[in-house]
């Protein structure tokens, strides 16, 4: 399959429109072992030029500084560039892990006006809180949240990691464009109560780790060849048994791959640009491709149409998969359900 321009999809009911496939920057600065800033800069243009327009950062990712890389990015091509941040977990300098979550009003300021110094921007397009802080009312965040786009500071607003009920309380505070969970073949939770509620509001589903943090493209290597500061180390599809379990259910993927002459990633992300159809919303992967080639070769998959009997045999992979997402779900939406 060749690459491809990427059409536009409308980010939820009355929303901007946006490439049909984003890109999630987290790895250009952490986790999943070193990466040239060089070769993100290159991959960042790749993908412009090949219509992918949304691009997802955090202030967690390389603490601030996968904003600050991103910056000049932003502000050359400011026009075309949809940027998404997001605030809410809690990290301290130095340290990988995190163990906070925090939604008031002062913090959400703060972070916001933090966020906008560090990209060199007046406006963010999407702000979204990382995670639900459970010891403050959702409104309360949401509220806070409203205020900046009230003062110009932000356009749209998005929310991760919420139920179907988190997200109608709310958006009956201030209309919700886009909310942000794990979904992909191996991971598919949120149909639970998030899809089905995002759906009824006319609010866009971007689905993050949509090739399963890298399972799903079929080349991961064993979990004793990744870098020693690769977080998927301490994740549990890929350790032990479970990680045996994971790599054998690939076999399917591969097969419907060869088929189409395509990839295992781009098998696994037409099936999620496939559930636009079946649940009736805009439904938006972000693979977080570092190379330039791979960027284009993921955008190729937009192009890429799987059979009813593709999609049969995909089916039942997810309940299949052996290990949770996180080794602490506490603060999923899966938590909640």
């Amino acid at each position: 399959m060749s690459a491809l321009t990427l059409p536009l999809v409308p980010l939820g009911t009355g929303g901007p429109s946006v490439g049909a496939q984003g890109l999630g920057c987290m790895g250009f600065s952490e986790f999943y072992g070193p990466s040239a800033q060089t070769q993100a800069q290159e991959t960042l243009r790749a993908a412009l030029d090949a219509g992918v327009t949304m691009f997802d950062t955090a202030d967690l990712y390389g603490h601030g500084e996968n904003e600050v890389l991103l910056g000049p990015f932003v502000r050359a091509d400011r026009e075309r560039v949809f940027l998404a941040t997001k605030f809410g977990i809690v990290r301290q300098p130095g340290r990988r892990t995190w163990n906070q979550v925090r939604g008031d009003r002062a913090y959400v300021r703060q972070c916001a006006d933090a966020s906008l110094k560090r990209l060199g921007i007046d406006t963010i397009d999407l702000y979204y809180a990382h995670r639900r802080d459970p010891s403050v009312p959702l409104e309360e965040t949401v509220g806070a949240m409203a205020e900046l786009v009230q003062e110009g500071k932000v356009r749209h607003l998005g929310l991760c990691e919420v139920t179907g009920p988190e997200l109608r309380a709310a958006h009956a505070v201030h209309p919700i464009t886009a909310l942000q969970s794990e979904w992909s073949l191996f991971s598919r939770d949120v149909e639970t109560s998030a899809v089905p509620a995002a759906a009824e509001l006319g609010v866009a589903f971007v689905a993050y780790s949509p090739l399963g943090r890298g399972l799903l493209t079929g080349a991961l290597p064993d979990t004793g060849e990744l870098s020693p500061d690769d977080a998927r180390l301490t994740m549990p599809r890929f350790t032990g048994e479970h990680a045996r379990t994971n790599h054998a259910l690939l076999d399917t993927v591969r097969t419907i791959a060869a088929n189409h002459a395509a990839t295992p990633a781009q098998v696994a992300l037409a099936w999620l640009h496939r559930q636009s159809r079946v649940h009736g919303l805009t439904v938006l992967p972000i693979p977080g491709s570092r190379r330039s080639a791979r960027l284009r070769e993921n955008a190729a998959a937009a192009a890429l149409t799987l059979s009813e009997a593709d999609l049969g045999a995909l089916e039942p992979l997810a309940a299949q998969v052996a290990g949770t997402r996180y080794t602490d779900m506490s603060t999923t939406a899966t938590a909640r359900e």
